[in-house]
């Protein structure tokens, strides 16, 4: 069968045919693709394409697909079960590990995704402080749980329906939404409101509206406020965790955050997510504090054991300044092309992540994001992936770098993006 194919039957039993909407190219038209296999840089469509992936299966494949060494991981946890229902020695090390990464992580809670771990976080941060209201930034996308779909990033944006239907007007308004680097709105709003304020939570760098920078700094003033007015800082690190250092942003930036989430990287693959921080905060969980929070599948073994497999490769690869200089080749194609041809664009990149809006405004936040032009990213998408090279089907997502795009791999991505933004 081919994706067309699949695609009208999958319709057919799974609402608008897949189980993620920004998988639909609504964004950008056309009918998804569906995957065959992937190995490396490359996925292998049902329409027998192979395409250079630089979704990375939307960050985890930092070292690539069917990496061997966490393939063998998974395989050697396998032989043992595939779940248990009891605490296990990989959820431990796992812990550790985190533990002795992150500077944060005192203490590390197991989930199942980056959803579960900053609704947990949230709900951690308001049984901690006994204060009920959120602050988040436009743009900023956390998972689906209601607290935090408000002016959500990524497919929110993509819909043009920032806040999704089913959401209690009530509960939103315990949500608090401010414009990303902006540190005067942060005060404004601090001198008003710390009285009711738990947390604020935010990506350090928000990589779901496509990817925007922090200004300088903007996270350590964020951080000095949070402290000034006892305010729980969350930084979530779902996607820039171990991807733009192995200390996450909070080490690149040098800012510590009183709870961090995780995700992606940390399950090598499978999924996986975690939230920790500091000792006296983190003992408010359940079963030794009262802030509940469980999940009958958290700390899986076969995920625990590909997590492990992907920090070990971290650790002994060291490949943050590979995927920087691999990410440098491939935006200067993009800036020079886009200059050749006479497109306005701005380009943004850190370690392994880069996007680009198609607008002549400086992006700093959502409402820069949006005068991206979306009818160009359509046109730059579809003569990428005709050429066999696949981006996010979405103006509003990041790019990924991974340590599998070789040498090869990246010169031909250049020749790709370049043709492809000639003919825009």
């Amino acid at each position: 069968m081919n994706s067309e194919e699949i695609f009208n039957r999958a319709k057919k039993c799974i609402p608008g045919g897949v189980n993620s909407p920004v998988r639909a190219f609504k964004g950008v038209g056309g009918t998804p693709f569906f995957t065959r296999s992937a190995d490396g840089c490359f996925l292998y469509t049902q329409d027998s394409k192979k395409l250079i992936d630089f979704v990375s299966s939307w960050g985890p494949a930092l070292f690539g697909h069917n990496n061997e060494k966490i393939k063998e991981a998974i395989s050697d946890a396998l032989q043992k079960g595939t779940s248990f229902g009891t605490p296990s020695l990989s959820e431990v090390l796992m812990a550790e590990k985190i533990c002795s990464m992150i500077d944060s992580c005192e203490m590390v809670r197991m989930v199942n995704s980056g959803t579960e771990a900053t609704m947990s976080a949230c709900r951690l941060a308001r049984g901690y402080t006994k204060k009920d209201k959120i602050v988040k930034f436009a743009g900023c996308y956390h998972g689906h749980t209601d607290s935090l779909l408000v002016k959500a990033g990524s497919g929110a944006m993509t819909f043009g329906a920032p806040d999704s239907k089913g959401i209690p007007a009530e509960l939103a308004k315990l949500t608090i939404v401010l414009p990303f680097n902006d540190i005067e709105k942060i005060k404004e709003c601090f001198e008003k409101e710390s009285h009711n304020i738990a947390c604020v939570i935010l990506e350090p760098f928000p990589a779901n509206v496509g990817l925007i920078l922090p200004q300088e700094n903007f996270l350590k003033e964020l951080r000095s406020l949070c402290t000034k007015h006892n305010i729980i800082l969350i930084f979530d690190e779902v996607i820039t965790g171990f991807r733009l250092s192995s200390g996450g942003a909070q080490k690149r930036e040098g800012v510590i955050p009183d709870i961090t989430t995780l995700g992606k990287i940390i399950g090598g693959g499978l999924p996986v997510g975690a939230f920790g921080g500091k000792r006296e905060i983190m003992e408010n969980l359940s079963p030794l504090g009262e802030v509940y929070q469980a999940g009958t599948l958290s700390g899986n073994p076969l995920c625990m054991a590909a997590g492990l497999a992907a920090l070990d490769l971290i650790e002994s690869l060291n490949p943050y300044e590979q995927l920087r200089r691999n990410t440098e080749k491939i935006v200067f194609v993009i800036k020079e092309s886009l200059k050749e041809k006479g497109i306005a664009a701005q380009v943004h990149s850190v370690e392994s992540l880069f996007s680009v809006f198609f607008t002549d405004k400086k992006v700093f936040n959502y409402e820069d994001a949006l005068t991206s032009d979306v009818n160009i990213y359509k046109k730059y998408f579809h003569n990428c992936l005709d050429r066999g090279l696949y981006l996010a089907p979405s103006a509003f997502e990041c790019a990924f770098m991974s340590l599998a795009h070789t040498a090869d791999s990246i010169d031909k991505a250049s020749e790709i993006l370049s043709q492809s933004i000639k003919e825009i």
